[in-house]
């Protein structure tokens, strides 16, 4: 009789048999599929099933090669959890099938007859090439797997640059270089964005935000475009099939099961270009969408559980997508926290954008909550510690809580007011002065007692008019939708100066790249953190659709070619993010307050009109300048210039007086919307250093400086 091998471990002997299959009692944590010595432990919770069994696929198989039903005694609590010995991980796919009552007023949808995909899976099979039709007949369409986690990240970690000191990029992976203009190796993918890094270094660009990248259905949306026929698609991603899952159509390398390497090759070459990457995240609804929706996972698994439900068992529906998720459930809470603790531990994020965030304060039956679990447990839990979290602060259901929202002294928030009131201001409505000097300085009535990043200042995003689109249609046009030109936002607060659309007017294109260089001068050089949308620094147009979710084409897709083309407003935006980061004065952690906190002679942040220190705050008056005293910056500690951002959203020209400088310090020009700039450390000296005539529609920035001081 041989002797057992005593390095064995005690864990890896199997004590039943199920089928064809070893196996034994697993262990309830960590949820998903998890290889152990010898096997994979899987671990699926449901409270209200009655049986629950494993279904083990071949990878590509029609039907499961096994089905292994959880015994009574692998049952903890309301957690099944196997270990199977003998399988092949990178030849495994695996999904689960949940019994139990069907009975929707209750809130219980089980049905034996579907494979459920697992909520914890770290890689979805099923959608590896995107656009694919895929089969319709399959019986699990969205296949787990186990992802063998062998990645070199090379001592890559998380970056932790201030919050005050980013400029963010909103991108959409796909249409950052699906466009054939692009010319990467790859269109469309990570490794795609991969070959853009140097672009976004150029651009004065330290920190991605991508849209949706966990694993979505780009096929769920049933529309054509009316005149061209083709289909349309989910093409943002605000659909998430599976959270834990990286989106494989967009990994050149998806259809060899690889896409979790390749985002991570892009996170850690991004972090090597001193760039962080914050990912737009969507816990607010899923891809199973109403009573008519697909059984995926959560709605198999556990409805009553994962979703916010009526009385009568129906889906609430907050986010305007047809279900809402029950975020304050416990257990949801747990899910949700594991998530992003694994995209900070497993990725290297640094931060999370939260769609629709304001739903996650909803308690179950949708009533906001005064201090809700989750958001509090986000902000304080230690792996997340050190990551940015930004609140889109508001909902569908008319939620809005810009300034209001739950922070716990680490959220930020995308600053809708500053959007509306600074795009209402350059389109020139009346009455907005003082509220700009409001938003300039940081929204301190909307986030006092809270640091200046707080306000996550943007002109525009993903979703509404693109930057030349705000000075160029004065209404939305998004017939190729589908919808009758129904869907998208109507209060845009554009103006198209003077023709709607493309304009073969000289004055009428002059105009409108003025009017996009003063959006882009103010939003660089207000107190917060600023946002710019992929493609505004080109030009980019989508013709006037201000809602091109389902646009999986140029429409959507960023056009390389606009570099040459628009090469001027390039210019202009790469100059504004370089003195930007110059000048830490416009980056300060504090509000400014009015005051001289330092002993400089100035105060931290002053209001000036055409005459010096007589702002006009008038309902008329379209004309406000600040000045930043450099003494101040970074609480004192840091000695830069002054700096002087004067604003006329007149049709007319007007005289400015400048305020008066220390002695021996003299005004210097570093931009002129109307058609002047000089990079920052190189602007020359006024000829007439008192006063500075400010064009019709133009924004001027000054440095205020000795006058033989140049800056590096």
């Amino acid at each position: 009789m041989s002797t057992p091998d005593i390095r064995e471990r005690i864990d890896a002997f199997p004590t039943h048999r199920i089928g064809p299959y070893r196996v034994r009692a697993g262990r309830p944590f960590p949820y998903g599929a998890t290889p152990v010595p010898g096997g994979v432990n899987f671990s699926v919770y449901s409270d209200g099933a009655t049986t629950m069994s494993l279904a083990l696929f071949e990878r590509g198989a029609a039907q499961p090669s096994a089905e292994l039903e959880f015994p009574p005694e692998f049952r903890i609590g309301s957690v099944y959890a196997m270990t199977v010995f003998g399988l092949d991980p990178e030849n495994l796919e695996y999904g689960f099938r949940a019994d139990g009552p069907f009975d929707p007023e209750r809130g219980d949808r089980f049905d034996a007859g579907k494979v459920l995909s697992d909520p914890y899976a770290r890689l979805i099979s099923g959608r590896e090439i995107w656009g694919r039709e895929p089969d319709r007949d399959d019986v699990y369409p969205y296949r787990a797997q186990v992802l063998n986690d062998d990645f070199d990240w090379a001592g890559d970690r998380p970056l932790r640059i201030p919050a005050e000191d980013l400029v963010i990029y909103e991108t959409h992976v796909r249409g950052f270089t699906r466009h054939p203009s692009s010319r990467v190796t790859a269109p469309g993918t990570y490794a795609g964005l991969r070959e853009k890094i140097p672009y976004l270094r150029e651009l004065g660009i330290n920190c991605v935000e991508l849209l949706p990248v966990f694993e979505f259905d780009e096929l769920d949306n049933p529309r054509t475009d009316p005149v061209s026929g083709e289909r349309l698609y989910n093409y943002w991603g605000y659909n998430t099939v599976s959270f834990f899952a990286p989106k494989a159509g967009y990994a050149a390398t998806g259809p060899f099961g690889m896409q979790a390497d390749e985002f991570k090759s892009l996170v850690k070459e991004v972090h090597k270009a001193g760039i962080e990457v914050v990912l737009d995240v969507v816990f607010n609804h899923t891809a199973e969408g109403n009573e008519q929706g697909p059984t995926i996972s959560f709605r198999g698994l556990d409805n009553a559980t994962y979703y916010m439900l009526t009385p009568r068992g129906e889906y609430y529906n907050f986010s305007g997508t047809g279900n809402t998720v029950n975020c304050n459930h416990p257990v949801v809470r747990d899910f949700v926290l594991s998530c992003l603790r694994h995209w900070v531990a497993e990725y290297h994020i640094d931060g999370f954008r939260f769609d629709l965030a304001a739903i996650l304060d909803r308690a179950p039956d949708g009533t906001p909550l005064p201090n809700p679990p989750l958001l509090e447990q986000l902000a304080y839990d230690p792996v997340l510690r050190h990551t940015k979290l930004i609140a889109e602060a508001w909902d569908a259901a008319g939620l809005y809580q810009v300034g209001n929202f739950p922070d716990y002294g680490r959220w930020s928030e995308w600053n809708g007011k500053y959007r509306d009131t600074v795009r209402r201001f350059v389109k020139g409505e009346p009455g907005l002065v003082g509220e700009l000097a409001t938003r300039m300085a940081g929204s301190p009535d909307l986030y006092q007692g809270r640091t200046s990043s707080a306000s996550v200042n943007f002109i525009t995003a993903h979703d509404g008019f693109t930057l030349a689109d705000l000075v160029s249609y004065n209404d939305k046009h998004n017939e190729a939708n589908g919808e009758n030109n129904n869907d998208g936002a109507d209060d845009n607060h554009s103006w198209n100066c003077g023709e709607e659309g493309p304009s073969a007017s000289r004055d009428v294109r002059e105009l409108r790249l003025r009017q996009m260089k003063n959006l882009l001068t103010i939003l660089l050089t207000s107190q917060g953190v600023p946002m710019l949308l992929a493609g505004d620094e080109v030009g980019r147009t989508q013709l006037g659709n201000n809602n091109t979710y389902c646009q999986d084409n140029e429409l959507s897709w960023f056009d390389w070619g606009l570099l040459a083309a628009n090469a001027d407003l390039l210019r202009f935006t790469r100059a504004l993010t370089a003195f930007r980061h110059a000048h830490p004065v416009l980056r300060t952690r504090d509000h400014p307050t009015g005051q001289d906190r330092v002993g400089s002679g100035y105060p931290d942040v002053s209001w000036h009109g055409v005459r010096a220190w007589a702002p006009d705050w008038a309902d008329h008056c379209r004309v406000l300048a600040m000045m930043r005293c450099g003494r101040h910056a970074k609480g004192g500690s840091v000695a830069d210039d002054h700096v002087y951002v004067a604003v006329n959203a007149h049709w007319e020209a007007h005289d400015m007086e400048l305020p008066a400088l220390p002695e021996g310090e003299r005004w210097h020009l570093f931009a002129d919307t109307g058609g002047i700039l000089h990079p920052a450390g190189t602007e020359p000296e006024l000829q007439h250093p008192g006063r500075y005539r400010l064009g019709a529609h133009s924004v001027v920035v000054l440095v205020g400086r000795a006058s033989h001081q140049t800056t590096a």
